[in-house]
């Protein structure tokens, strides 16, 4: 951590250390105008604001990185919080740093921590921000870095939110970004603030540990280095205990205990060559018993970031787990600084380092499967989702290699390979054996997809598949088979509707519906119809906006009850949705007027002790309007046609349906609620009856548990 003397002259020695052919010229003036744009700010501490971006430039010096890098770091609030402009910054020190700049700006201006809708959104423009530069993320990374080593100036309730910001958005990114000390130090910093109580008492339970065991770390290097010596391999070993964050999120995940969990010891070799890597993963198993399921190799399956590293994870004679990385040194520096690798520098040039990943093609690969993602909230999961996945390798039958996030599934696996092979997946073979689809794949495996023609995504596939990339098309797959199923049950409503007051439903009929409803064509009308979001009545209005139904002189819906006093309201009680004709009762609510039960309702019973409340009602004798919601539970046989007729029964028996709810769906049978609007009781029992003699309704039945959507209040 940097303190606040820190002057242009030890920034450049940083720099130097690892760029002698640095522009020391061009920094020591970023350095200046920094100093003399923030002049006269100050930070919550109450040090000059200047610090911070210094403290940001010295932390990217750790990752060895450009001087557009490290410039940017100390230009990165000038846009945002300064007099200086964008046209100020390009003038004196480049595009490219301007550029950085910018960006940086615009991420700074994301409110990361907002609802999860505007989250997502947020999300999508940070990404367009990374595929733009990826150097304006590691400029960001360190900056909130910084921020959260110095965040016990702020007040109580910021810490918190940028504590939850940095757990739920920076350290994943960190991770995912290949930069795992960042990661971690950003998650332990949050956790500090977020749940100080538990980090503390896993912090007293390691001095114990160490009080009682000794100093674990020192022996068990010191007999590592002992079985590498013994096997002729040159390499370096360290030893760390993990993170009290890294700790915490084992005994969750496992729900252990402290003194239960194993692996809370970190080891990591060194090797001269990759040669070497694999003699040692042979000298520890050797000398240790290897732990089952432990074992990857991220050396022949490296992760998309770079990552190059064999893992496992081995038992001593006393049962203490502990997990070992062997890599070589060039995969360590990779391991350490991830994708920011591709602009480190050494020697004055840029280093050549084989492992390191062209960030391009890294975020291409990250944005690619949300591109299609139309709903925010789907977006968010699989970005979050992605951004924490650990990974597994497996093979198609010809060899070729396949990676998938840690629990994938063969659904996974099909749409990895090609969305037309998803859709049509009907089942997978994991090394010859057939498996069921929500089947965990694991490294290694050999996958054999089968698929049939006709086959499209079910529903509960959502639940299975783990990837953005799977959800995002079986979501698309599904839109498109609902919009066909809702169009064709659009049609039955439109033409029951139609018919309803004398009308035929043609296609020009439709496209004028269409035109004066402002949607781009009849199918879109009819899609509507299908999924609710207008009604048959309003359909029929857009074209013929003079007809009103015929049905002579009707009671006000508005003096619809008697018993009343003047300027009363009402609503029917939506436990029992009382129709007219039906005996009824009122109670009274302060300030909500009175609501209207069915004699029978079986709430009455909560007010039995309340006979104040208790107001004698009646329906107002004569024709009532087709206003009243009741709901008819049918059961139906799942033929052609079937659901066609039952609506336009119900159109031709006057009855509006307002919504259809499907609850049950077997190959012979489904069962649904179908709400209608109605005029009396008698209306709905003549409509049942109609319904019931045909000979395809296996079951019907009124629903009176609370269902019916209630119309809006009446005043008498």
């Amino acid at each position: 951590m940097m303190n606040a003397e820190m002057t242009a002259d030890d920034l450049i020695v940083l720099v130097q250390g690892y760029n002698p052919k640095t522009n020391e010229a061009l920094i020591r003036d970023a350095f200046a105008f920094g100093a003399e744009m923030h002049e006269g700010q100050f930070r919550h501490s109450g040090e000059p604001y200047f610090t911070h971006p210094v403290s940001v430039a010295a932390i990217l010096t750790e990752q060895q990185l450009d001087d557009a890098t490290i410039i940017t770091a100390l230009l990165h609030d000038t846009i945002e919080d300064t007099k200086a402009s964008y046209a100020v910054v390009e003038k004196r020190f480049g595009r490219e740093v301007a550029e950085l700049v910018d960006g940086v700006t615009k991420l700074t201006n994301l409110q990361l921590n907002s609802s999860e809708t505007k989250q997502a959104e947020n999300f999508r423009k940070l990404f367009m921000a990374m595929s733009k530069d990826l150097r304006v993320i590691l400029v960001k990374l360190a900056d909130r870095l910084h921020n959260m080593r110095t965040i016990k100036s702020m007040r109580t309730d910021k810490q918190h939110q940028k504590a939850r910001e940095t757990m739920d958005i920076y350290a994943p990114l960190a991770g995912r970004m290949g930069m795992q000390w960042m990661r971690e130090e950003l998650e332990d910093l949050a956790f500090r603030v977020l749940n100080p109580e538990a980090r503390a008492s896993i912090i007293r339970r390691f001095i114990t540990l160490q009080r009682e065991t000794g100093d674990v770390i020192q022996r068990i290097t010191g007999d590592m280095r002992a079985e590498l010596e013994k096997a002729g391999i040159e390499a370096d070993v360290f030893g760390r205990a993990k993170k009290p964050y890294s700790i915490w999120r084992k005994m969750e995940e496992k729900e252990q205990s402290f003194s239960r969990l194993s692996d809370i010891y970190g080891f990591r070799v060194l090797t001269q060559s990759e040669e070497d890597c694999y003699r040692t993963l042979g000298a520890i198993h050797r000398r240790w018993r290897a732990v089952p399921g432990r074992f990857k190799d991220y050396i022949s399956q490296p992760k998309t970031n770079g990552y190059r590293s064999i893992h496992t994870t081995v038992s001593g004679r006393d049962g203490k787990r502990v997990e070992v990385q062997i890599r070589t040194g060039q995969m360590h520096d990779v391991a350490e600084t991830g994708v920011a690798a591709h602009w480190s520098y050494r020697d004055g040039v840029r280093s050549r380092n084989p492992f390191a990943v062209d960030p391009a093609k890294w975020i291409n690969q990250l944005t690619e499967q949300f591109d299609a993602e139309e709903d925010h909230e789907d977006f968010l999961e699989a970005v979050k989702l992605e951004m924490y996945a650990d990974q597994v390798f497996c093979f198609t039958p010809k060899g070729d290699v396949v990676k998938l996030p840690r629990g994938a599934t063969p659904i996974d696996f099909a749409y990895a390979i090609h969305t037309r092979i998803g859709n049509a997946c009907v089942g997978a073979k994991v090394d010859g054996m057939r498996v069921p689809l929500w089947t965990r794949v694991k490294n290694g495996q050999s996958i054999d997809i089968i698929t049939a023609q006709g086959q499209t995504p079910q529903v509960t596939w959502l639940d299975i598949a783990t990837t953005g990339k799977a959800k995002a098309a079986i979501r698309r797959s599904l839109r498109e088979v609902d919009r066909e199923r809702f169009i064709k049950l659009g049609q039955e409503l439109a033409r029951a509707a139609f018919s309803h007051v004398g009308k035929r439903v043609t296609e020009k009929v439709l496209r004028t519906a269409a035109k004066n409803m402002r949607v781009k064509n009849a199918d879109e009308v009819l899609a509507r119809l299908g999924r609710s979001e207008v009604t048959g009545n309003e359909v029929v209005q857009s074209v013929y906006p003079d007809i009103t139904p015929k049905d002579g002189d009707q009671v006000d819906s508005a003096r619809a009850v008697v018993g009343l006093k003047p300027g009363q309201s009402f609503d029917r009680a939506p436990c029992c949705s009382p129709l007219p004709g039906e005996r009824i009762v009122g109670i009274t609510f302060r300030g909500k007027g009175v609501t209207v039960h069915a004699i029978d309702c079986a709430r009455l019973s909560a007010y039995e002790d309340q006979p104040e409340r208790w107001i004698d009602l009646r329906w107002h004798e004569g024709s009532h309007p087709a206003i009243y919601g009741a709901v008819i539970d049918i059961t139906l046989g799942n033929g052609a046609g079937v659901l066609g007729r039952i609506c336009t029964l119900i159109g031709e028996a006057s009855a509006n349906i307002s919504d259809m709810e499907f609850i049950e769906r077997r190959p012979d049978f489904y069962r649904l609620l179908i709400y209608v609007d109605l005029r009396d009781a008698a209306h709905l029992h003549s409509l049942m009856t109609t319904l019931e003699a045909e000979s395809d309704v296996a079951a019907i039945s009124r629903r009176r548990d609370g269902a019916i959507k209630m119309p809006t209040e009446k005043t008498a």
